[in-house]
């Protein structure tokens, strides 16, 4: 009996660690990637719309399908080298994006940086480097962290020298190096960008620290 009554204590001890690898709203360092009013310090042909909460939206136009247009994906003017990126997305059923980090050239993305994947994938018992929460071409997550389609979800991904760390929804789902995932050409400074793959995706609260 003693057991059971600690163990409402303990499971919230374990929530509240896992929400502890995700930096606080108000960690020091972290600044907003979006102004919550347009597009301001980031370029693309997509037609990605501030939405009137401040999230930032994919509005896919007729007749625009597959992911290949590369010039519609939406990706910083600067460029970054390591940080700590912090964000929420939401996507429909069957949806797909991606968050691109060190993007050397925008017009060959996937060749000249690399992608965490952002696609629903709920449910799936063993994920690959090609579902939610892993690096595309790389590695899988550790585990299948993302939430059905419709919810936010929570990525904190730490890129440093070579290193690479991902955080899913309060779980570290990633701790590689590019050598590692036979990524050893990628540069060490790039755009960050999101995929436009002609489907609805949602951003929120993204935010970046810059490591020295």
């Amino acid at each position: 009996m003693k057991i059971l009554r600690l163990l409402p204590a303990f499971l919230l001890l374990l929530s509240l660690h896992a929400e502890d690898l995700h930096p606080a709203a108000d960690a020091a360092g972290f600044v907003p990637l979006f102004n919550g009013k347009d597009l301001t310090g980031w370029k693309t042909t997509g037609n990605w719309l501030v939405e009137p909460d401040g999230s930032v939206s994919l509005h896919p136009r007729e007749g625009e399908k597959g992911w290949k247009r590369f010039d519609a994906y939406i990706a910083t003017e600067k460029l970054y080298g390591d940080f700590v990126l912090d964000l929420e997305f939401k996507i429909n059923a069957k949806g797909n994006s991606g968050v691109f980090m060190r993007v050397a050239d925008m017009k060959e993305p996937v060749k000249t940086g690399f992608e965490v994947q952002i696609l629903d994938t709920y449910g799936l018992a063993q994920p690959g480097h090609h579902d939610c929460g892993g690096i595309v071409h790389g590695t899988g997550p550790s585990k299948n962290m993302v939430k059905p389609a419709g919810e936010w979800n929570r990525y904190t991904i730490t890129v440093q020298g070579r290193s690479v760390k991902v955080v899913f929804n309060g779980e570290q789902v990633i701790d590689t190096t590019l050598e590692a995932i036979n990524m050893a050409d990628r540069p060490n400074l790039g755009h960050i960008a999101f995929q436009d793959e002609a489907l609805r995706v949602w951003y929120r609260n993204v935010r970046i620290k810059e490591l020295k």
